[in-house]
Formats: C-alpha cells, structure tokens, sequence
C-alpha cells in the first residue's frame, strides 16, 4: 500500500467532482470533510447537502475509485453533524458556479435560532446577464439544493443554489 501524508490524500478526494454540478469538485462545494489515515487504512468524510441527496452513493463510488486508482484503498463515511451550509462553500466554488450559469447562495446560513427560522427574499443576480432584476418561479429547482429563478431583464431561466 502506498503511504501518503494527509495533505496528499485530500489531493486525491479533491480531484472528484459532484456529479449535479460537475464544475465543482467536493471540495470547492464544502462538503469534503477530512481525509485521514489510520493504521494503514484511509477514511474519508463527507457530508451530504441535505438530507437523503442522492449524489452522495455517486460520490461514494467515485472517492473508491479514485484512491483505489492510486492504489489506496478507501472507506467513506457519512458525516451528518453538523449538517452542511451554503457557508462552507469556496469562494472559488461560488464563482464556478456562476460561470457554469447557477446563482450562487448569497448571504450566510446562520439566520435566526433554530426554533425560530426566518426566510429571506433575497435579490438573486442572474448569473448570464447580471441583474438583480429577478424573481423566484419556484423554491424548488432541478435538484433540491437549488430553486428556480426567472430574469426579468435577459427573460432567461435560471437555477439558484439555495442558502442552507
């Protein structure tokens, strides 16, 4: 087995992409956790977007395969607490995201106390043409981390990646 320091091996998880949004790797996205080794043994965590997101079985596969790639072998675990935020992610990341044509979150996750959740309505820039002349079609788009949004100005439609 190859030994490798940590810096290396998160190198490695870094390289997979989240297969929703392809231009982003795990990482940028904030939801690559650690890497580490352990008596010869190498563990990653992640941490799902949301609850039951179903890319997290492709992610899985593909963290596998990639150190077994390297000839390491890998297990994954599921790390849930604390849950995932918009905050994690890249600032890199979030203009990937815009590039590709989705609004990145705008603001920070940590709004209000758990027992009482506030909901913002938020201007969201329409990532082709810039405006923030939009609104909101739906609150759920084609993935549930994001919802759907329209541009006033360009009339073009656009995913946004929700604040969570």
């Amino acid at each position: 087995m190859k030994t490798l320091n940590e810096e290396a091996l998160w190198e490695i998880a870094a390289r997979i992409n989240d297969p929703e949004i392809p231009v982003l790797s795990i990482a940028e996205l904030g939801i690559l956790r650690s890497v580490r080794v352990d008596a010869g043994e190498v563990t990653v965590q992640i941490t799902p977007t949301y609850s039951g997101c179903p890319a997290m079985e492709a992610i899985r596969d593909d963290l596998t395969t990639e150190f077994a790639q390297e000839g390491l072998s890998a297990k994954v675990e599921l790390v849930l607490s604390p849950a995932w935020t918009t905050d994690w992610m890249s600032e890199s990341g979030k203009a990937k995201l815009a590039e590709y044509g989705i609004a990145p979150p705008s603001g920070r996750a940590a709004i209000g106390s758990q027992s009482t959740p506030v909901r913002l309505s938020l201007a969201v820039k329409c990532p082709l043409c810039q405006s923030l002349n939009t609104r909101e079609l739906t609150r759920f788009g084609s993935t549930s981390c994001k919802a759907l949004y329209k541009c006033q100005d360009c009339l073009e439609p656009f995913d946004y990646f929700k604040v969570h």
